[in-house]
């Protein structure tokens, strides 16, 4: 089983250049030319592209070093195997860990969705770094997947517990954008206007700036409008136009109020 420095064929002390380099001889080779194509061309791609988006990203490196580390090198026994043969809820989410670290993204993601998915408690059984790294590569890979929904409900949760107490510190504006990104381009076609309307609400609950906010909001009042519900949202456009205004700021509870 491969980590990222091994995948692209590089030392752990390689320079960013020689990062850089690497990945593009690397995706040369994978091109659909070359390779025809295929869900396992295709497969090896999305890993080398993974790897590269976190050793290109001096604070995603570190954080992805410091975990490897401590978590995932267990020496010559086979950590892996002792892992799939226990059914404890820890072991399972150590396991579904392991797995997004040492490239096996698919068996990460049957193992957690067989354990209930969003219902996995992995916060529970691994400590509190573990669990918010685990669950930011678990949300890349769902996305990636296009299974969006649930990508965004585990960086939402990511959110607000860093919003908390910081953890990813430097990196947190790289989560909230990979959020924007997700919301805007991905997210909408797959869910129905309720499920839209519960996400709009969520976001409002994250602290994101009063731009982000509004955005939020005006897109609530649209899908309620779209529903039949006018008056809730011409009530949550009206509290969209407020905001900044003698330094009113989103109030969510309101906005829940409002649409229930």
């Amino acid at each position: 089983m491969k980590n990222y420095y091994e995948l692209l064929g590089v030392r752990q002390d390689a320079s960013a250049a020689e990062i850089k380099k690497a990945f593009r001889e690397k995706a040369k080779r994978l091109h659909p030319d070359i390779t025809g194509g295929g869900s396992e061309a295709e497969g090896r791609m999305r890993q080398l592209i993974a790897a590269y988006e976190v050793l290109s990203s001096g604070q995603r490196r570190y954080e992805y070093d410091r975990t490897y580390t401590r978590f995932a090198k267990e020496g010559d026994f086979d950590y892996r195997a002792w892992l799939r043969s226990r059914q404890d809820g820890e072991s399972k989410a150590k396991l579904i860990f392991f797995e997004l670290l040492h490239l096996e993204e698919d068996e990460a993601i049957a193992v957690w969705l067989k354990n209930g998915g969003m219902d996995f408690p992995m916060e529970r059984y691994l400590g509190r770094e573990d669990w918010m790294d685990c669950a930011f590569i678990l949300a890349e890979e769902l996305d990636r997947r296009g299974d969006s929904h649930n990508a965004f409900l585990l960086l939402a949760y990511i959110m607000k517990e860093e919003r908390s107490l910081p953890y990813f510190r430097h990196f947190t504006e790289e989560i909230e954008k990979f959020i924007r990104e997700l919301v805007r381009l991905r997210l909408r076609p797959q869910v129905n206007d309720e499920t839209w309307a519960k996400c709009m609400e969520t976001l409002l609950t994250l602290g994101f700036p009063e731009k982000d906010q509004r955005f939020w909001m005006r897109s609530l009042a649209k899908v309620l409008a779209a529903n039949g519900d006018s008056g809730t949202a011409k009530q949550i456009n009206r509290m969209a136009s407020s905001l900044g205004s003698a330094g009113k700021s989103v109030n969510s509870k309101k906005v829940k109020e409002a649409v229930r």
